[in-house]
């Protein structure tokens, strides 16, 4: 044997040595990656009815949202209109009542006068001496 063969044959030892020694963390880190690979597949599995319950919730809650909108819509318009029908009882009937309302309040006070016995006479001349 020659020292080439020696060398070789240390050369070769160093590399078997080397390899075992790597092997073992490699196995170690392929069992990782397996956990992981099922960690994600229990994720996965578990995230897909998630998402398909959480897309029907958001249909549902945008079919209420158009009800509120189409519900606010027809609120604004009652407001719009109640809005115009008082308007319309406020120039129809509240001229006319103002004007009840003065005519009854000058007979309530021509009775008024009258009752106390003052009169037109009796007026007229306490304002001539004012």
């Amino acid at each position: 044997m020659s020292v080439g063969d020696v060398a070789g044959l240390v050369a070769a030892l160093a590399f078997v040595v080397l390899v075992a020694l790597l092997a073992r963390p490699i196995l170690k880190l392929g069992a990782v990656l397996d956990e992981a690979r099922s960690a994600i597949k229990g994720v996965s599995d578990s995230t897909v009815p998630l998402i398909a319950e959480v897309t029907t919730t958001v249909g549902q809650a945008n079919e209420q949202m158009e009800k509120i909108d189409t519900i606010t819509t027809n609120a604004a318009q009652v407001t719009t209109n109640v809005s115009a029908l008082t308007a319309l009882f406020a120039a129809t009937v509240g001229s006319p009542v103002v004007r009840v309302a003065a005519f009854t309040y000058g007979v309530r006070q021509a009775v008024a006068g009258r009752r106390t016995g003052a009169g037109r006479a009796g007026r007229r001349a306490g304002r001539a001496g004012v």
